[in-house]
Formats: C-alpha cells, sequence, structure tokens
C-alpha cells in the first residue's frame, strides 16, 4: 500500500531532477497531478517504481504533454502511464469526455447510441471493451462487433444503426507499439475539428471514469453484440457500387496481418472473382506484423509487396492487392506487361485508375450529369481534375489532406451527386454507406478494372499509360521527415516559419510564381502582389512554380510526429515519347526533393523513407 510519505517522497525526486534539467517543466506538472489527485490512484505504483529508478527519459516522453486528439482521434505509442501516450487513462478520458459532451448537447434523457469496434493490435481489444463500459455506464446503447473489424464497417455501422458516434481502436499502419482511439459522427465519417476541441475539452475535465462490467451489460442489451449483421449488411452497401465485365483475374490478396480477411475477401468474392489467394505469411491477424519489413504495416511502401511479389511471380498471378491493419486503405501491384515483373502503384497512380474507370462507367450507364463531383484533397494529384474535366463534372478539390473533410464536403455538396474521392495517401471512396475511406470498395473496383484490361490484352500499367498520353503525363512524390522527441513540434514550427519568412525565388531551377499560406489566407505572387486565398485554414504552404503544373506544399503530419513535402510535375500531352517523359519528370522530382534536402540540412531531423506516407 502506497504511504503518503512515498509520494512526499516521489514529488522532492521529481522536484531535484527538475532542477538538473533532467525533467521538463511541463513533464513535472503533469507528474504532479498524477500523483497527487485520487483518480489516477490505480497509476500511482507504477509511477512511483519509474521515479525510484531515476527513469527521467521515459517519465519525459510520456507525461511532458498531453498526446493531442489529432485527425479523427488520439493515436500515439502505448505505454501503461502517462499523459502523453495510449493508455487506459488517456482512453478512458477521451471516451468519457465524449459522453459528458453528448450529454451536453442532447440532455441527460436523450436515448444516445454508439458504435465500437477495434483492429489486431495489441490491447486493442482491451480498449474496445473499456470504451464500451464508459459508453453504457453513460446511459448509451452500444453496438459493439465482437471481434476484429475494418474501420469503414464501424464507420458503416455508425450511419446503419443511426448511431450519435462511433469508436474505432486501431492505429492504422503505425508501428506495433502505437495505438489509437478513433471517434466517428453520426454521418459515417471522422469527427471533425469542432467537435474534436469540446470532446477534448470534456475529457480534460474527467475526475472520474464511470463503467460497468463488460458481460453484464451485454447480459442487459446495453450492449449489443452485432457483427454478423454488420457483415452482411456493410458487404450488401458495397456490392452496390460494382458494375458488370470480365471477372478472368488471378489475385494475391495480402492483409498485411490485419483484418482486410473480414471486408476486402468477401467483397471480392461476391463480386464474382473466385480466383484470389491470400498470402500465408501475412494472413494471421497479429499485432506485431511479423513478416513485415521493419513491422510496419503500411500498403504505401513498396517494401511490404516484395516478398508477395515473389510469390506473386511464381504462381502466374495478374494483381497484388494490399490493405492496411484496419483495412481502410489498400495498395496495389500489378504486371508492367501481361507477362512481365511487378510494379507498385503510388496512391497518386490508383486514385487515377480509379477515378476514370468509375466516370467511364458511369457515364456508359447515363448516370452521370453536370451536377456530379468527385472530391480530392489539396495534396492529391490534379490528374483527377483533368479527368473530371473531360467528364464534365465538377472537382472539389480545395479540401485539407484527411478524410474527414472529404466526408464533409460530400455531405455539403450532396450526396445523390458524389461519385468517387481519394487522397494522395491511399484512401479512396466510392458509393454514400459511409464517409470515409473503403479498401473493400477500392479493391473491388480495381479488381473489375483489371480484369476488364486483362480481356483486352493489357495491365494496369499499361492502360495507366494511355492515360497519361490522354491527359497528359503526372508525376509526384511525398516525403517524410521524422520530428519525434520532446522538440519535435518546435523543430517543426520553425521550418514552416522559416518558409514563411524566408520563402526561395526558385526551387530546382524553376521560378516560384506564387506562394500560397493557408495559415494566413493569402497567396503571395512573385511581383509581390498578395491577395487574399481562397481556401481552407491550415499551416500549409505551397509554392506554384512556373511552368503550371509543377509545385511543392508542406505541411506538420496530423497523425505522426512528421513534415510532409509533396512535389508534384507535369508535361502536358506531346510528341516526346511517353518513356523520356516520365525519365525527364522523374528527373525534376530528384532535383525538387534535393532542394528542400538542402534546406533542411542544418536541421536535426531524421529523413524517414522517401515516397508515400500517410497523412
Amino acid at each position: 500500500m502506497t504511504k503518503p510519505s512515498d509520494i512526499a517522497e516521489a514529488l522532492a525526486k521529481v522536484e531535484a531532477a527538475s532542477q538538473t534539467t533532467a525533467v521538463h517543466a511541463s513533464t513535472q506538472q503533469n507528474i504532479r497531478r498524477w500523483l497527487q489527485l485520487t483518480e489516477y490512484a490505480e497509476f500511482l505504483p507504477l509511477l512511483l517504481e519509474h521515479i525510484d529508478r531515476d527513469d527521467w527519459s521515459t517519465l519525459n516522453d510520456v507525461f511532458h504533454t498531453s498526446i493531442p486528439f489529432g485527425t479523427a482521434g488520439r493515436r500515439g505509442r502505448m505505454y501503461p502511464i502517462g499523459t502523453n501516450a495510449i493508455n487506459e487513462r488517456t482512453i478512458g478520458e477521451t471516451v468519457q469526455g465524449l459522453v459528458d459532451f453528448l450529454h451536453q448537447e442532447h440532455g441527460d434523457s436523450a436515448d444516445l447510441s454508439c458504435a465500437v469496434a477495434y483492429d489486431t493490435r495489441h490491447n486493442s481489444r482491451l480498449f474496445a471493451e473499456l470504451s464500451a463500459e464508459i459508453l453504457a455506464a453513460g446511459g448509451f446503447k452500444v453496438w459493439f462487433l465482437d471481434g476484429p473489424r475494418a474501420t469503414p464497417e464501424l464507420a458503416f455501422t455508425v450511419r446503419e444503426k443511426k448511431c450519435h458516434c462511433g469508436i474505432m481502436i486501431s492505429a492504422s499502419h503505425n508501428p506495433p507499439e502505437d495505438n489509437a482511439v478513433k471517434v466517428f459522427w453520426e454521418n459515417g465519417g471522422q469527427i471533425l475539428p469542432y467537435e474534436a476541441d469540446e470532446v477534448m475539452h470534456c475529457g480534460i475535465a474527467v475526475a472520474e471514469v464511470r463503467q460497468v462490467l463488460f458481460d453484464e451489460a451485454v447480459s442487459r442489451s446495453d450492449i449489443q453484440l452485432c457483427e454478423q449483421e454488420m457483415d452482411t449488411a456493410y458487404i450488401d452497401a458495397v456490392l452496390l457500387n460494382d458494375f458488370d465485365g470480365p471477372r478472368d483475374l488471378k489475385i494475391l490478396f495480402t492483409p498485411l496481418h490485419g483484418v482486410g480477411v473480414t471486408n476486402v475477401l468477401p467483397a471480392l468474392e461476391r463480386d464474382g472473382f473466385t480466383n484470389v489467394e491470400v498470402f500465408a505469411p501475412h494472413a494471421t491477424q497479429d499485432g506485431d506484423f511479423p513478416n513485415v519489413p521493419d513491422h510496419v504495416a503500411n500498403p504505401e511502401s513498396p517494401a511490404v509487396f516484395e516478398a508477395p511479389i515473389e510469390a506473386a511471380t511464381q504462381t502466374g498471378a495478374d494483381i497484388i492487392l494490399a490493405s492496411d491493419p484496419d483495412a481502410d486503405r489498400i495498395g496495389v501491384a500489378a504486371r508492367l506487361a501481361p507477362e512481365g515483373e511487378f510494379a507498385t502503384f503510388s496512391g497518386n497512380q490508383i486514385a487515377v485508375l480509379l477515378a476514370e474507370y468509375l466516370l467511364r462507367h458511369r457515364k456508359e450507364r447515363g448516370t452521370l450529369t453536370r451536377k456530379h463531383f468527385i472530391v480530392k484533397t489539396l495534396v492529391t494529384t490534379d490528374m483527377l481534375r483533368r479527368i473530371a474535366d473531360t467528364y464534365s463534372i465538377r472537382t472539389c478539390g480545395n479540401v485539407l489532406t484527411g478524410f474527414k473533410w472529404i466526408g464533409d464536403v460530400i455531405d455539403t455538396e450532396g450526396p445523390e451527386h458524389f461519385v468517387f474521392a481519394a487522397e494522395e495517401a491511399h484512401g479512396y471512396l466510392a458509393g454514400t454507406h459511409i464517409r470515409d475511406k473503403d479498401a473493400a470498395v477500392a479493391a473491388m473496383l480495381m479488381a473489375e478494372l483489371a480484369a476488364e484490361q486483362k480481356s483486352a490484352g493489357l495491365t494496369l500499367h499499361q492502360h495507366l499509360d494511355h492515360l497519361y498520353e490522354q491527359y497528359g503525363c503526372h508525376a509526384e512524390r511525398t516525403i517524410a521527415i521524422s520530428m519525434s522527441g520532446v522538440d519535435g513540434m518546435a523543430r517543426m514550427a520553425e521550418i514552416m516559419s522559416t518558409l514563411r519568412e524566408h520563402p526561395p525565388d526558385t526551387i530546382a531551377g524553376m521560378e516560384v510564381a506564387s506562394r500560397r499560406d493557408y495559415l494566413h489566407d493569402k497567396r503571395h505572387f512573385a511581383n509581390g502582389v498578395t491577395a487574399p486565398l481562397d481556401g481552407p485554414r491550415s499551416d500549409m504552404l505551397f509554392f506554384d512554380l512556373d511552368p503550371t503544373g509543377n509545385a511543392v506544399g508542406i505541411r506538420p503530419s496530423g497523425t505522426e510526429p512528421k513534415m510532409k513535402f509533396y512535389l508534384f510535375t507535369y508535361a502536358p500531352p506531346g510528341d516526346e515519347p511517353l518513356t523520356q517523359t516520365k525519365r525527364r519528370l522523374n528527373e525534376r522530382l530528384d532535383a525538387l526533393e534535393a532542394d528542400f534536402t538542402r534546406l533542411l540540412s542544418s536541421t536535426d531531423c531524421e529523413p524517414a523513407q522517401p515516397g508515400p506516407e500517410n497523412q
């Protein structure tokens, strides 16, 4: 039993450590709260152990701040104690804050409901049950998916059961030590900043996290297990977006140790693709992601395709599909020629393939009008806009990174006219069954396109080349720079400030025609003229280059301690051979990357592997 003298001695040690800079001021403040307030009593023994062994490095990491409410929720490294870690207390505060906020909005007597799901990560089931227990204690009807399920099925359940909100326990493609609580709103989309801020404020005010026992709540039907019903209804909704056509295609599918076998696989099978093999080394649901390079199960990374490509080459597969651990995003690899080697696609290239397929077939069906629209983010390829213009439909492209903003645009513009949405980080949506990305519908449509092209004697890569010849060649690259640790946020702020105060006049030998500053709503032209910027407000910069179509975007990530650099190049259709145009644009990307590498060379940061990254 902890004695007051133990706490007093621990407080004295923390105070002494703060005097030697071993403990940051914010760390000291948060630790003092956990030592002195009764609501943290269950975590006290472990906290005292850390203090007793002078583990100030760990304590600084997990207590120097409160884990933020970023994209859709709170995401980070799991650790049993700390304000800057995912643990039972930070999950509990978030869910209790959500309960308290919704009662404030609707009244204590309102009949409120919430859907809860989880993926294959460590502690996901624990955190999901904890969330359900808090919701049930708060008077909510809880619809619980009892088994690892995909994030889009959670979003669908929110809409199908007319819930006020949803909770998904998943950290998507993050490393095995991470987890997250994601909050969805009643439209089946991620929670927007206004509501997120209110939930966070309510969470900060939480003293007691109130719970009921999970099994007791199930026996009273306060928690309703609904996975079998939702499995069927969700795939039914996905199949509403299919098109008739060939189905002769050999598919190798990898769920990357996640839940894709619960949504991607049944969607493919029900759409008539009978020749689908699950890649055995990635088939087990395992939060350690043991057979994935560096244990990072990210379908954006070409490295995760290396082993599946070897297997697909031996078995004669036509295409490889990969879903991330919570199965809301996909990656794709296909043969360069019918009997050729495999190569992966970028997120922008997948978006282009899917958009063109959907628009072409919607036009053939006669279900496309000038009122219809697609949605893309500011950092997603403008080739989507050029394709949409050809079909005389609108592109809503003034959209911040993150599917929460895409979902909001769909509802604002009218879901009855929505066709397709994409973000460069391998997130795609067709249909109105949710307002979030969905690997099942994307994989199904990609398989249909691949089968269609195979019947014409072409591969997806050859088809993409034909699109480049028609709409102009586009090449993009995303670079992520790690900024982890206590000082990471300060370093990111310094970089953004430097780029605003001392912007470059040229990048990679191209003149900067204008600079778009989304934080200050201004556009700065090379001749010194400044104009209002029509766009969303965010800490993001764009440098538009001459010739038109080339650009660089920079922003801090909303989900990870990283800076994101987005490089865009473009060449209009011409007489030059496509292979030569591709080579020229890739050399331009190399030059753009080299310029920004030099820019950051004096900054204490760790470059991540270049290539597509999540937002």
